[in-house]
């Protein structure tokens, strides 16, 4: 049950929340540009993960193929990451074709596996009959091989998922995997809106940690800061996902943005600014970052060694206010996602749509926008609007929703 950490429960090896930095220091040795990995609280957990996790989603893969990892290249990578402070890693079963894991579990060999809590996570959405959670887990521990898993989570949950999870009774499931030993602690991942959240988070009692979408982007975005701020107040560790909006906050910002940047005296990349914002937020337990190179990993090891909570200025808060508006002004369809327009007659997901079209524009990845549009569902695709006006008679925001579908078509329909 959820409560005080029983070390015993957890991992060998980790530092402990009583360690002082000079210890830190100690054991961790020389750290590139002179600093030390900082470690920060995990909710009511005895633990003091670092501010930086390693996730292990976007590894470097072979002949374009995402199930086929650059082993020595990965390894390497963790490896690096771990030597240099790192103490959570994070994989899932899908990741990588479900390669992840494996890749992982031969990264922790040679002693590397008592320095670091390990993390993945139940496919939620392969769920199907009681029985499959522990088919699915059983087949992990073997991928992984490194004996107990420390942060179980459930994958991705939204709405039909946690009906999904309760109908299926996994979650009795999961305590007696951490009654038993078998997992650390237990926790879900997260992709809905806030209210959404907020029934998981309330509908148990046993959560330690959730995984949460959180960025400078994101505030008003799924759990948000309302959600982080929530689940902080209840005792749960708060891991950071798509700090980076999947690297769109890290590459070449338009041109809006690259101004602000470049008139502000303080002088840091777009992907360390979006990472400080992130880490000076006290309630975030540790921010995962899906690294593909090992430049990407010295890099934020080096910027994770010099965050802290509380740690941007007013004048650095209002520069991410402004870069956020600036992004925001870029958005050709002002929809909020609140899916009052929902469910279409037809079947059109109307916010995902809009989604494609703002992000395609805001971070010039329209050829992204246009695939995954091209990949959908046709009866999902803006093109099979019939203009019956509904979703417009329930938009709080009154936008010409059937005259803004044609734009998505025509913007991202083009064939290349």
């Amino acid at each position: 049950m959820a409560g005080g950490l029983n070390k015993a429960a957890l991992f060998v090896g980790l530092r402990s929340a009583k360690e002082t930095p000079h210890d830190q220091k100690k054991s961790l040795g020389n750290i590139p540009g002179g600093h030390i990995m900082q470690y920060r609280n995990f909710g009511r957990l005895d633990f003091k993960p670092s501010a930086l996790g390693f996730g292990c989603m976007r590894l470097q893969v072979l002949n374009n193929n995402s199930s086929q990892i650059d082993e020595l290249e990965a390894v390497g990578m963790i490896r690096y990451a771990i030597d240099h402070g790192v103490d959570y890693v994070d994989t899932a079963y899908g990741y990588h074709g479900g390669t992840s894991e494996v890749v992982l579990g031969k990264a922790l060999h040679d002693g590397y596996r008592d320095r670091v809590a390990v993390a993945t996570k139940l496919p939620t959405y392969l769920l199907k009959e009681p029985g499959d959670a522990q088919t699915y887990f059983d087949e992990q521990v073997k991928r992984l091989d490194v004996g107990r898993i420390d942060f179980y989570l459930l994958h991705g949950l939204n709405e039909p998922r946690w009906g999904t999870v309760r109908r299926l009774g996994v979650l009795d499931w999961a305590e007696r995997l951490r009654s038993r030993g078998d997992i650390g602690h237990l926790g879900f991942s997260f992709h809905d809106s806030l209210r959404v959240f907020r029934q998981v988070l309330d509908g148990f009692e046993g959560w330690d940690c959730c995984q949460i979408q959180y960025n400078y982007l994101d505030v008003n975005n799924q759990a948000g800061t309302e959600g982080l701020q929530y689940a902080a107040s209840k005792g749960l560790g708060v891991v950071v996902m798509e700090p980076l909006r999947g690297g769109a906050l890290a590459e070449n910002p338009p041109q809006q943005v690259a101004r602000l940047f470049a008139e502000y005296p303080a002088k840091r990349t777009p992907a360390d600014w979006a990472l400080q914002w992130v880490w000076n937020q006290p309630e975030v337990s540790v921010v995962l970052s899906g690294m593909t190179t090992m430049q990407q990993v010295v890099e934020n090891v080096e910027s994770a060694n010099c965050s802290g909570p509380n740690s941007l200025s007013e004048s650095d808060l209002h520069l991410l206010d402004q870069v956020r508006d600036a992004y925001e002004g870029l958005k050709p369809v002002q929809c909020t996602s609140c899916e009052y327009c929902l469910p279409c007659p037809q079947g059109l997901d109307i916010p995902r749509n809009f989604a494609l079209l703002n992000q395609g524009t805001m971070f010039n990845r329209l050829d992204r926008s246009r695939r995954t549009y091209g990949r959908m569902d046709d009866k999902q695709r803006a093109r099979s609007c019939v203009e019956c006006g509904v979703c417009e008679e329930k938009c709080p925001q009154h936008l010409p929703i059937r005259e803004l579908l044609k734009d998505v078509d025509r913007v991202l329909g083009r064939t290349q």
